[in-house]
């Protein structure tokens, strides 16, 4: 239930035997075909239905990028700072381009067309959403999604769609050529997914991710409120007809015992899906409430998961759990990267799924088999202080590639930052209790260290990946948080202050209530030691890692950090056949290049704010574009923006 990030107050820095296996024999898929070829247009979320975030195009190389030039940029006007009575704005939308056409969601929920040569307005469509933050606190747009017919009725409306979900979980169908609402679709273009929520006055649900579209199906997930509720709404994912919005089938990842007292285990990030096998992977977030499970200590195999759906039914086919019993909201937070690789001379069709914890667990994407063993191994119990709690005594580790993040100790406290807390850091560090990953929330002393935490090691933008030379690309987070749980007397007598995604949030109907934060001294900088944040590389063929380096820097008070201490990221990078990988992400606002083989940075230039949506790379007219979304996010920096900003060569 949760499209979020919670860096808590990242706004101030200085600057997470085999798994539990679950076949469904009706649903067998079709013999294996690789993944989707390589495409010039960049039509969904990331990129293409694999979530590869690669693009075959050459014109721009690791050689010539020094060169490359803004040729456009366009403002939408829809942006907020939250200072007035308007709510602050999150725009985290890819630049969709398809039918020679840049399409873009507003925060504000307008649907906008652009030349993508010029950035010319083509056309604009305004859903007059109020401008409320119903179920998050800020406003967030993730951008739209489009179809088109594959055998399309000449001079018939409609026959290609852009779709646009809102706040009030209302998903609008427009015909991507003159942006009139496809009165075909639902109810005369609009279809309002809460009717289908039983409780939406007190639980209402939000459309802020675009839907997943797989042939002539939309594969539907929402949004709702996180840490507000012990119970909350069940994780329903809908597949619903891409001409009509009927639908089509239902998917619940909670069961019906469960949902009783429970809630949540939802989708709410980008799905990916593999047409040739009839496979749709879902990335299925944590069961509420998300720092205490005493009310849901039943089975429940497709919290947080990765769980494998036949596109025509619904029906399950296979489903890896990542993390039982979930009790850190470690939610499965991006679509898991659909690969094809060669390991130890045998050829895999392969999925990769990028976690909070900072692992990459490595499967088949027709069995859910693994690739490299992944393995049960036990984890730190409970200290007793949090009643009605029954721990997984064991939680699935991969035994390739290695962590992201150095998850055996206590992270080191930053003697930088120690100094100017005169000794503040180590006096938080001696408090916080921490037996290594997955410790357990207690209500004991300043709470339990949160090493990876849930803003996550990887957020939405997860992995990218070149089938040339077989490397997967992702940015990861290194932050430190502390959770603590108050039964509900000493709750309501706790500070209730609270930011974007950070401090106390009530769990109500639950015993206990909870606070999240960053670890940091008096004057904001962070108690752990640099780099914040990092680019990693990973030779695929046999999981090791091939480089990585510090990602960006991060700023504060208007000053640049040094790049060698990195800069905690959001939104993914997208790599190309020209040896380039491009990513926005970092504090600094800016947008970079690198290079693939090396890690090298070759190019950036600045950004009007953080760029926390994912690239996209097109070519248009012989002319190869890449577009960055630079709209920010609060929870990382206190800047945003409306700009959509794309480069190219000079044309002579």
């Amino acid at each position: 239930m949760k499209p979020k990030l919670a860096i808590a107050t990242v706004a101030v820095l200085l600057v997470a035997g085999p798994s539990s296996l679950r076949a469904q024999p009706p649903a067998t898929p079709a013999e294996a075909g690789s993944a989707a070829p390589p495409q010039a247009t960049w039509d969904s979320f990331h990129g293409q239905l694999n979530a590869q975030k690669y693009s075959p195009l050459t014109q721009i190389t690791a050689a010539n990028v020094q060169h490359l030039r803004k040729v456009w940029e366009f403002h939408t006007g829809d942006v907020s700072d939250g200072s007035g009575k308007v709510p602050a704005t999150v725009w985290s939308a890819t630049p969709i381009f398809a039918n020679d056409t840049i399409y873009i969601g507003t925060p504000f929920y307008r649907l906008i067309a652009l030349d993508p040569a010029t950035g010319r307005p083509k056309w604009s469509f305004d859903t007059h959403t109020p401008l409320k933050a119903t179920t998050q606190p800020v406003l967030k747009n993730r951008g739209v999604a489009y179809w088109a017919a594959a055998n399309p009725v000449p001079g018939a409306p409609c026959q290609k769609i852009v779709y646009m979900g809102t706040m009030d979980a209302r998903l609008f169908a427009l015909d991507a050529d003159t942006g009139r609402k496809c009165a075909g679709f639902a109810d005369h273009g609009v279809l309002d997914v809460n009717r289908w929520n039983n409780t939406p006055k007190k639980w209402p649900l939000s459309l802020l991710q675009p839907p997943t579209v797989v042939g002539d199906h939309l594969i539907l997930g929402w949004a709702g409120k996180d840490w507000a509720y012990e119970h909350a709404p069940a994780g329903t994912v809908w597949s619903i007809n891409a001409r009509t919005g009927e639908r089509e089938w239902t998917f619940e990842a909670l069961t019906p015992q469960m949902r009783k007292h429970s809630g949540t285990a939802n989708v709410w990030t980008q799905m990916s899906a593999d047409p040739k096998l009839g496979l749709v992977y879902l990335p299925v977030s944590s069961p509420s409430p998300n720092f205490w499970g005493g009310n849901r200590t039943g089975d429940a195999p497709y919290a947080t998961s990765t769980t494998a759906l036949d596109v025509a039914t619904g029906k399950v086919v296979w489903s890896r759990q990542w993390v039982h019993h979930d009790v850190w909201d470690y939610d499965v937070d991006s679509a898991p990267t659909l690969v094809d690789i060669t390991v130890d001379g045998k050829a895999i069709p392969a999925l990769i799924q990028a976690t909070k914890m900072g692992f990459l667990f490595v499967v088949n994407r027709k069995t859910g088999e693994d690739v490299w063993p992944i393995e049960e191994r036990p984890v730190p119990g409970g200290d007793g202080s949090v009643k009605g709690e029954h721990l997984s005594p064991t939680q699935p580790f991969p035994t390739l590639p290695k962590p992201l993040l150095d998850q055996s100790r206590k992270p080191d406290v930053w003697p930088l930052a120690d100094a100017v807390g005169a000794g503040q850091c180590s006096r938080l560090w001696n408090k916080l209790e921490y037996r290594g990953m997955y410790t357990p929330p207690t209500t004991r002393g300043e709470g339990t260290l949160a090493f990876p935490d849930s803003a996550g090691a990887v957020q939405w933008g997860g992995v990218a990946f070149d089938p040339v030379s077989q490397t997967a690309v992702v940015n990861t987070s290194r932050l430190v948080q502390y959770v603590k749980l108050y039964d509900r007397k000493a709750y309501e007598k706790a500070d209730k202050g609270s930011g974007n995604e950070s401090g106390f949030a009530p769990q109500m109907g639950a015993p206990y209530g909870m606070r999240l934060e960053v670890a940091r001294n008096w004057l904001g900088m962070p108690c752990w030691k640099p780099p914040f944040g990092e680019l990693v590389a990973l030779d695929m063929h046999t999981g090791q890692v091939k480089w990585r380096r510090p990602v960006g820097a991060s700023q504060q008070y208007g000053f640049f950090m040094p790049e060698s201490w990195g800069s905690p990221t959001i939104g993914g990078p997208a790599v190309t056949a020209g040896g380039v990988i491009f990513i926005g992400a970092s504090m600094d606002a800016k947008v970079r290049a690198y290079s693939l083989a090396t890690g090298k940075e070759l190019w950036s230039d600045q950004a009007q704010a953080p760029a926390v949506a994912n690239p996209a790379v097109y070519e248009y007219k012989g002319r190869e574009y890449v577009a960055f979304v630079a709209g920010g996010n609060t929870i990382l920096k206190d800047q945003v923006g409306d700009q959509i900003v794309v480069y190219a060569l000079p044309e002579d």
